[in-house]
Order: C-alpha cells, then structure tokens, then sequence
C-alpha cells in the first residue's frame, strides 16, 4: 500500500483577486503558480485557488478543516473581521453535533468551508 502525504482540493473563485486577498487575510501563505492558481497553505495542508467559477461547482463545494481548539479558532477568525471586509461572507456561530462542533465559513464565492473539532 502506497503512503499518501497530502490532499489538496481545487476551488473556485467568483472573483480571484478578491478571493486571493480573503484567504491571506483568513492567514493563508500564497504561492502563486502563475496568472490563473494559486496555492494556499497553512502547516502542512494546502489547497488551490483557481481563477475559474462555475455557480454549481462553487456553490456545491465544501471543506472540512480540523483544529485542536474551536473556540480558539472561531474567536481568532472573529477578530479577522472577514464578513465585515468582504461581501457574502458569513461566520456562523460554534454548533454542537452527534460527533463533535464545528463552525461555518462561506468564502466570497460561497464556498463553504466546515471548521470543526471531532469529540475524543
């Protein structure tokens, strides 16, 4: 059996440079791979950002990224101010589930990113 060693999801944006910007405000290290992708990263997760947008792609896709401490987190992305600064972004407030908490964020676009912590 092969060991994988990363995931990297592709995304869209409705607008790239306002997407380009959302994602170094969120904390994101940019490296662009030229006019049309970028690669963000945190640690050692990535995604790419495509300056391509299909409504029924963007608005179907989702991410789930993991955090050691959601209250940390969503208070952290609170004090970033994003749905101020951008439009259509929203940050919901921490929900508890069947098998942990998670938050929501929609990026410009309306990809909707699940922040969560699973329960031990």
């Amino acid at each position: 059996m092969h060991n994988a060693t990363s995931i990297r999801p592709f995304i869209g944006a409705k607008d790239f440079e306002i997407s380009r910007q959302f994602y170094r405000d969120w904390g994101f290290e940019e490296v662009a791979l030229g006019p049309q992708m970028s690669v963000f990263k945190t640690g050692a997760l990535a995604f790419y950002l495509q300056n391509a947008y299909v409504k029924d792609w963007v608005d179907n896709t989702m991410l789930f990224l993991e955090v050691d401490d959601l209250d940390r987190y969503h208070a952290e992305l609170s004090a970033l101010g994003l749905a101020d600064k951008y439009p259509g972004v929203k940050l919901s407030p921490i929900r508890n589930e069947p098998w942990g908490r998670e938050c929501f964020l929609h990026d410009p676009s309306g990809v909707l990113w699940h922040i969560g912590e699973f329960a031990n």
